[in-house]
Formats: structure tokens, sequence, C-alpha cells
């Protein structure tokens, strides 16, 4: 493993092992798809912004990696037009860096900048959760 200060072509695959890749629109549907059972968590980073790094290592810090849900990185630069595909899709204004929460295939929580907080997500992904049960 390296450590890139500046990023590299490799920055959006980070050292933490809660990522998942979001490269593709056959991926995305397939998180949609996934979201009709637990939430499923994007988080939308641009490689090329010190502020996008600061809160992407925040939330891999603060993460919970218990949450039962599964969380993915969106390399903005490189893949666009799911960010755009998203902002369609959902009504959810691209914001970067940005959170957006989907369960039973809708958006149910979004943040963008200083404003995303690991933990105030996952206790608003219990929240909903346990209250659609």
């Amino acid at each position: 493993m390296g450590f890139s200060l500046f990023g590299n072509k490799d920055s959006t695959d980070s050292d933490r092992s809660i990522w998942e890749g979001l490269r593709s629109m056959d991926a995305l549907e397939t998180l949609l798809k996934n979201s009709e059972a637990r939430p499923q968590v994007i988080f939308k980073h641009s490689t090329r912004c010190g502020i996008s790094r600061h809160v992407l290592r925040n939330f891999e810090n603060d993460w919970d990696s218990k949450e039962s849900t599964e969380v993915y990185l969106l390399d903005l630069l490189a893949y666009r037009e799911i960010s755009n595909a998203i902002e369609s899709r959902f009504g959810v204004v691209h914001q970067s860096p940005q959170v957006v929460v989907l369960y039973e295939g809708k958006p149910i929580f979004h943040a963008s900048h200083q404003s995303i907080d690991a933990h105030e997500i996952g206790q608003h992904i219990k929240a909903m959760v346990n209250g659609s049960r």
C-alpha cells in the first residue's frame, strides 16, 4: 500500500476496507436493487479537491464498520456520468464531496462538504431501518 498526499490514478481505491467501487451504470443498478433490502451509501469524491480528501478521511476514520450497509466510493472525475445519473434519477443536486444514502429504491439522506458526519449518517440509517419494520 502506498501513500500519496496529492492523489494518483488509484486514489479512489482507499486503503480502507469499507469501500466498494462504483465504476459503472450496471454497478449503480445493482446498488439500487440492493437498496431494497438494506441501505446503500454513496460517497461522491473529487480526487483533485483537498476539501473532499479531508472529508473522505474523516468519514473513513469515523464510519462504524458494523453498519449493515455497503459503502460505495464514486470518483467524480473518472465517472461523472454516474453522478449525473444519481442527480437526475433521485433529484439530489450534485455536490462534491457528497454522501447519498439510498434505501428501498430512494434517497433517504444526503449531505455535502463539512456536513458529512459518519456518526450522524449511521444514526439516520438505523432510525430509518428500524422505523420501516
